[in-house]
């Protein structure tokens, strides 16, 4: 019988980990790596809810999993000692969890890698770490679509110009250091554990942008305003930076359609998360005439998305992403390259950028149709919008 080999944190063990064993358990007898806590506390940035000895001793204990072993590696390659020593036939990742860094050490290893979607027992609700962590999962997050660094006045002040966010609910689980606005997040679970205030949405963003950026703060940097609107006001948003850290002015579309057609033609693939210590402002080139055609872009992508004009809204968006990558080519640095080759030669993708800073996280896609799409690539990330 085939040797069928998974790997992950199972902390929180919970159904959909179960489910998964199941799935995997199909392809042949399956052993289980464990991230160990020190691989967890380095890579994720929290400690363990349970130690890896009680981790290690729940997973023995499922009827699906032949045997199971702490992973001796570091990071999120830590199996790679537990894979040299097993020798497994088959290597079964989730989508969320899939990568060609994986997929590249599989075929060098002569491992068929199989990616199983993110699907619940019959019966059961989905359920994910994040979600229990969370509780009910409610805090959103958000998505830049264009003008991405124009909220900070280093910028601004050669060119003011609009950025365009929208918030997103966690339909997907919201990986750290990945340009979803985690660490803004983060920090509004310190005041609303389990879901944003009902209250108006400016006010709420200011309050939170001015709680992330406490004056006490001495490492110099101040977080753009715009991942606080972008999670806080819902639909999508713009706002107009000129110098300043936050915004002239806001305008909002909540319009059905509109929100509904962007939820037709973006989705999202995760990539590495940022590494610890790297900089995506090493080596930036501002300069007037590169901070007026960022600018150009997102008030060409405002005007696109309005019209829902496919193709405007995919050059605008490309012409936005561009734009910050000739101010800040480190954006680009690490596995966001071969990303960007890989699902770029597709003829149903017509345009991609990072959220965020860039350096890792997700790469977020214009593409013909998301249905298709994702169909044809389970990996990609289909995206909701939050509405109220």
């Amino acid at each position: 019988m085939k040797k069928v080999f998974v790997s992950g944190c199972y902390d929180l063990l919970h159904s959909g980990h179960v489910e998964f064993f199941r799935q995997a358990s199909q392809y042949g007898e399956l052993y289980v790596g464990i991230g160990s806590d020190s691989t967890i506390l380095e890579y994720k940035h929290h400690k363990t809810f349970y130690p890896e000895q009680e981790r290690l001793f729940m997973v023995k204990s499922i009827r699906y999993v032949k045997d199971a072993f702490i992973n001796a590696g570091s990071g999120i390659m830590d199996f790679v000692p537990t894979v040299e020593f097993l020798h497994p036939d088959v290597f079964v990742v989730n989508e969320d969890g899939s990568s060609d860094t994986k997929r590249k050490f599989c075929e060098e290893h002569g491992i068929e890698y199989v990616v199983l979607e993110r699907t619940p027992a019959e019966g059961l609700t989905a359920r994910s770490s994040t979600d229990i962590k969370n509780g009910t999962c409610a805090l959103p997050t958000r998505l830049d679509l264009a003008g991405t660094w124009i909220d900070q006045p280093y910028v601004s002040c050669y060119a003011p110009g609009w950025a365009i966010t929208m918030s997103l609910i966690p339909t997907f689980e919201v990986r750290e250091r990945c340009g979803l606005s985690t660490s803004t997040r983060n920090m509004i679970k310190k005041i609303w554990p389990v879901k944003l205030p009902d209250m108006d949405p400016e006010i709420l963003s200011k309050l939170v942008f001015c709680f992330e950026n406490d004056p006490e703060r001495n490492d110099g940097i101040v977080s753009g305003a715009q991942d606080a609107i972008g999670i806080c006001i819902p639909g999508l948003c713009r706002h107009y930076y000129n110098n300043r850290f936050w915004p002239e002015k806001f305008e909002r579309c909540d319009d059905e359609a509109t929100l509904s057609w962007l939820e037709e033609h973006l989705c999202m693939i995760a990539m590495e998360p940022r590494r610890p210590g790297c900089s995506v402002v090493e080596g930036k080139d501002i300069t007037e005439v590169k901070v007026k055609a960022l600018a150009q872009a997102a008030d060409d992508c405002w005007q696109a998305i309005l019209a829902k004009d496919y193709e405007a809204f995919a050059r605008a968006y490309k012409a936005s992403f561009d734009a910050q990558v000739s101010m800040f080519p480190a954006m680009i640095q690490g596995c966001v390259q071969g990303y960007i080759d890989k699902y770029s030669a597709l003829p149903d993708v017509k345009a991609w950028k990072m959220p965020g800073a860039g350096g890792g996280g997700y790469l977020a896609l214009v593409v013909d149709d998301v249905k298709n799409f994702a169909e044809a690539h389970p990996e990609a990330i289909t995206l909701t919008i939050r509405r109220k």
